[in-house]
């Protein structure tokens, strides 16, 4: 059984181990065991950095050369988490290696296929999704990004 202890840290550490984090998955204590050069615990449920290189890039994400992906003339960079809740349940995404990485390691092509993989329909994935960039520090809605 894994032993938790608390520790007070100020609002910008808190802030710069969430930027660090490199998927929904991940927590805070993965951070730090990088930071400290420790190896990963056992439970850490990481995509492998190798799992998702080895994954084609969807055609109508464009990867500028400092990491991310271009959806609807919008730029989220590496590092993006996105989550919705669909009857009852919280879904989660990233942007890893400049793709959309759903919770089971798929690439998804658009905010709205990422959304319908998960309802079965049609769905505006700009209105599903809430986002939040690495230098954001509250979540908001998705369609929100191209006001």
């Amino acid at each position: 059984m894994k032993q938790y202890m608390q520790i007070s840290i100020d609002f910008d550490v808190f802030k710069g181990l969430t930027q660090r984090l490199e998927s929904p998955t991940e927590d805070y204590n993965e951070v730090i065991r990088k930071l400290l050069n420790l190896p990963a615990s056992e439970t850490a449920m990481l995509p492998g950095e190798n799992d998702c290189q080895a994954m084609p890039i969807p055609t109508n994400a464009l990867a500028p050369q400092n990491g991310g992906a271009w959806f609807s003339n919008v730029y989220l960079p590496n590092g993006t988490f996105f989550r919705a809740t669909y009857k009852g349940k919280t879904y989660r995404a990233w942007i890893h290696n400049s793709q959309w990485i759903d919770e089971s390691n798929n690439i998804r092509t658009s905010p709205s296929d990422a959304a319908s993989a998960i309802t079965g329909n049609n769905v505006n994935g700009w209105r599903f999704w809430f986002v939040r960039r690495p230098t954001d520090e509250d979540w908001q809605r998705m369609d929100a990004l191209k006001s």
